[in-house]
């Protein structure tokens, strides 16, 4: 919904993060706790497809981020890119047939261990950068393929709406379907390794910054309670995701400053009016002429101002948390009070104006709360959404790489 989480639109968003990194030396969900899946369920084959395309030098890759001497000491391997097609479920619980890369270190490597990489949000006009098209200038094809070469094979999904999925609506910020989405993608990466003959260690590890923090952190949620036997997490470093849906809600209905990129909060809003069966006309949230406008396009051009924006009865439900059904869509997806089991570091900029630092800080708190042992908070001081990308690849690298 609209006020829950990212910014951009725009193919540089996208390609931000993984380029950049190398560039730097108690809401409650309302939904039931999922069932530990076991170990024939777990163990179930879910991959449909693979194909090849292409086999890359690490000299190669290191050449994709060009000025970046971090680059060639990280690319070790030659690396083969592969594109995937799996079994998963939309948020309705149909099955539906979904995608994603896999990059694979070739050499010496060794075992090797698995890195899930849940992209930022990238708008229906860019679906071509999604993860599987493995297209020129793509944060998969320079900087995680980077990653892949310094000796992990990385699982990189598409999520419901791009790829084999892209006749379908993109499910924007629902924790539950990025979560179940990626997992299903990490267990065909390791069902087409076993084909391969790819020897693979136990761990996992997750990465993802904004749309992808959010996804890291709903799918490190979801592997501790559903596949910790067959999934188990290594470590996780979520970044700049809106892990506090409910406070996020008020803060974007109360605010009386611009805020840029009302249409990532109009898409969120979208997609929790449709899958909780909200169903409200578009006047409900919206002002004329702007629920017309999006009506007859979702990603009409939008003001600044909130409150140009979203129709006062809306604004006080939120703020007054007066609407049950409402108020339960937000909190379902809430996913910063829980216990980790394994070491996760939150990574935000403290000058975030897109998704506020208070989102990694009442998920510390929480977590903490809980007696989370293995919770660490990285604050990035004076960094704002974008200028944080940098520092924030760099310290999850770091941070993965000790565990």
């Amino acid at each position: 919904m609209a006020l829950f989480l990212l910014p951009p639109f725009s193919k540089r968003y996208c390609l931000f993060l993984f380029p950049v990194l190398l560039g730097a030396s108690a809401c409650k969900s309302t939904t039931a706790e999922p069932t530990p899946a076991t170990e024939a369920e777990a163990n179930a084959p879910v991959l449909t497809g693979s194909t090849f395309i292409g086999e890359y030098s690490a000299a190669t890759l290191a050449g994709r981020v060009p000025g970046v001497p971090l680059a060639a000491s990280l690319a070790k391997y030659p690396i083969k890119a592969y594109r995937l097609t799996y079994r998963t479920r939309t948020p309705e619980g149909t099955e539906t047939t979904a995608s994603g890369a896999v990059l694979v270190p070739g050499g010496n490597a060794g075992q090797l261990p698995v890195l899930s990489y849940q992209h930022g949000t990238i708008a229906p006009s860019s679906e071509d950068q999604a993860p599987s098209y493995y297209a020129t200038g793509s944060d998969v094809w320079s900087g995680v393929s980077v990653l892949a070469s310094s000796g992990f094979v990385v699982s990189a999904p598409d999520y419901i709406g791009y790829g084999a999925s892209k006749a379908l609506l993109h499910p924007y910020e629902h924790a539950a379907s990025l979560a179940s989405a990626s997992a299903d993608m990490l267990r065909a990466t390791r069902e087409f390794c076993q084909q391969q003959q790819v020897a693979l260690n136990q761990k996992n590890y997750l990465l993802g910054y904004s749309e992808g923090g959010y996804a890291t952190m709903a799918l490190h949620k979801l592997l501790e309670e559903k596949y910790a036997t067959a999934l188990p997490v290594a470590a996780s470093a979520p970044g700049a995701g809106a892990y506090h849906k409910s406070a996020f809600a008020r803060y974007i209905l109360g605010a009386t400053q611009p805020l840029s990129f009302l249409s990532s909060y109009v898409w969120a809003l979208r997609t929790y009016d449709r899958i909780y069966a909200l169903n409200r006309p578009f006047s409900f949230y919206y002002l004329e002429p702007y629920a017309t406008q999006l009506q007859a396009n979702p990603f009409a051009a939008l003001p600044s101002q909130q409150s140009q924006l979203f129709a006062p009865a809306f604004r006080q439900a939120i703020l007054n948390n007066s609407d049950a059904p409402l108020s339960a869509a937000i909190a379902d997806n809430d996913i910063y009070d829980w216990k980790p089991r394994a070491p996760l570091a939150l990574f935000h900029g403290t000058a975030d104006d897109y998704v506020p630092f208070f989102n990694s800080q009442d998920a510390y708190d929480a977590m903490q709360k809980r007696g989370a042992t293995q919770v660490e908070l990285h604050p990035i001081p004076g960094g704002d959404h974008f200028s944080s990308a940098a520092q924030y690849t760099l310290g999850a690298y770091l941070f993965l790489s000790q565990h």
